[in-house]
C-alpha cells in the first residue's frame, strides 16, 4: 500500500512536470518572424545556378526568443534556389532567388531574398548610341548628309551588334555574402 501511494506521488509529479515544463522541440522552435543573417559557403551565379539546387552557409548572429537563444551563431544552414532567370543579350538581366531550408537541422520556412543583374539600357544606349554617332560622322564626312544618314543605320547597326556580343548581365552572389531572410515557420 505504501509503495503504491509512492508510486501515484511520482506519477502525478511527472505529470506536472510534463505540463509545466515545454517540451524540447516547443522550446528549441526557431519563431516565425524571426530574422535569420547568414553567411553563404559558395559563390551563385544565374548563369550557373539551377531551380532547386542547394546551398550552405552558417549563421551569423544567435536567434533569440523570449531571452532564450534558439539558434546559435555558427550554426550551419542550407538553402535552395528558387528561382533562376539567365540574362538575355540585349535585355532581361540575369536573376536569383534563395530560401532557407534548415538551421542546425531543423527544418524551417523562409521569405526569399532576391537579386537581379545591372540593367542593360545605360550599356545598350552607350554602344548604340556611340556607333550611331560615330558612323554618322564618318558618313558625313565621306558623303554629306546622304552618307551621314547611310552611316548612322550602319554605325547603330555595328553599336547594336557590339551591345549583344558583350550584353549578359547576368547576377552573382560571391561567397562570404551576408543575406538576412526572415523565418516563416519551422518544424
Amino acid at each position: 500500500m505504501r509503495f503504491r501511494k509512492y508510486m501515484v506521488r511520482i506519477s502525478m509529479a511527472l505529470a506536472m512536470l510534463l505540463m509545466i515544463a515545454p517540451s524540447r522541440a516547443f522550446a528549441d522552435a526557431i519563431p516565425a518572424g524571426s530574422h535569420a543573417t547568414v553567411r553563404l559557403n559558395t559563390s551563385l551565379s544565374s548563369a550557373t545556378a539551377n531551380t532547386g539546387e542547394s546551398w550552405s552557409g552558417t549563421l551569423t548572429h544567435d536567434i533569440v526568443e523570449h531571452g532564450k537563444v534558439v539558434a546559435k551563431a555558427g550554426a550551419p544552414v542550407h538553402g535552395k534556389v528558387t528561382y533562376v532567370n539567365r540574362s538575355g543579350r540585349l535585355h532581361k538581366p540575369g536573376a536569383l532567388s534563395l530560401r532557407l531550408t534548415s538551421i542546425n537541422g531543423e527544418t524551417v520556412y523562409s521569405s526569399r531574398v532576391s537579386r537581379q543583374g545591372k540593367s542593360h539600357t545605360k550599356s545598350n544606349v552607350t554602344k548604340i548610341g556611340g556607333g550611331t554617332a560615330a558612323g554618322a560622322l564618318i558618313g558625313g564626312l565621306a558623303g554629306g548628309g546622304k552618307g551621314a544618314a547611310i552611316g548612322a543605320a550602319a554605325g547603330a547597326g555595328a553599336g547594336t551588334g557590339v551591345a549583344a556580343a558583350t550584353g549578359k548581365e547576368e547576377v552573382r552572389i560571391p561567397a562570404e555574402s551576408v543575406l538576412t531572410f526572415t523565418i516563416t515557420g519551422s518544424k
